[in-house]
C-alpha cells in the first residue's frame, strides 16, 4: 500500500501557487464550456460543477507529467479533458442499467437556478427569465453545432484558445481550425436568428 506521499509527486510551494492560480483563472471558462457541451440527459445526472471539479482533479492527478508552455496551452488541454470527461460520463450513464431513457422520473436539474442565484438581487424576475431563456438558446445551439466546430468554437470564443494552440492540441492545420470556426459561428448566427453585419 503506498502512502500519500509516495503517490502524490513533489511540487514546491511556488508551483503550488503557480498551478492554483491557473484554475483559478480559468474555472469560469471551463463551467461556461462545459454548461455549453453537456447535453441535457447528462446535465440531468451530472452536476456541471461536479464534472469541472472532476476534470481538475484529473489534471491535477497528470500534472506531474506534462508541462504547459503557457496560460493558454494549460486552457487547452484542461478543455480537451473537459470534452473527454463528457463523452466518458454520457456513455457511462447510456449503458444498460443506467440509461437515462429507462427512467420513469427525470431528476430536476437546479443548475440554472444555482447560475442565476447569485444575480436575483441585482435584476427583475422578468429579466432572470429572459437571459435564462437566451442562455438556453445559446448553449442549445452550441449543442447542436457538429462537434469538430463546436470544439473550435467553444475553444477560441470560451476558452480564448489562440487557433494555433487549437490546431496543435486537436492535430489538424491552423486554416482547418479557423475554417471550422467560421463555419460554426456562421451556422450559429443563422440558428440564433442574428442578422448579417
Amino acid at each position: 500500500m503506498t502512502t500519500p506521499d509516495e503517490s502524490q509527486p513533489k511540487r514546491s510551494a511556488a508551483q503550488d501557487r503557480k498551478l492554483d492560480e491557473l484554475f483559478e483563472r480559468n474555472l469560469p471558462m471551463l463551467i461556461a464550456f462545459l454548461r455549453a457541451r453537456v447535453g441535457s440527459a447528462l446535465a440531468a445526472r451530472e452536476s456541471i460543477h461536479d464534472l469541472a471539479q472532476s476534470v481538475c482533479r484529473e489534471v491535477l492527478r497528470d500534472q506531474a507529467e506534462l508541462t504547459f508552455r503557457s496560460d493558454e496551452s494549460f486552457r487547452a488541454f484542461l478543455f480537451l479533458q473537459a470534452s473527454r470527461k463528457i463523452v466518458d460520463r454520457a456513455r457511462y450513464h447510456r449503458m444498460a442499467m443506467r440509461d437515462p431513457q429507462r427512467e420513469v422520473e427525470r431528476l430536476d436539474a437546479g443548475e440554472s437556478r444555482d447560475l442565476l442565484a447569485g444575480c436575483a438581487e441585482l435584476i427583475t424576475p422578468s429579466r432572470s427569465f429572459a437571459a435564462r431563456e437566451e442562455l438556453d438558446r445559446v448553449e442549445a445551439a452550441i449543442r447542436e453545432l457538429p462537434h469538430n466546430q463546436s470544439e473550435a468554437v467553444m475553444l477560441s470564443r470560451i476558452g480564448g484558445v489562440s487557433y494555433p494552440e487549437i490546431a496543435r492540441q486537436l492535430g489538424v492545420t491552423v486554416p482547418a481550425v479557423r475554417s471550422l470556426a467560421a463555419r460554426g459561428l456562421a451556422r450559429l448566427a443563422a440558428s440564433l436568428g442574428v442578422p448579417k453585419p
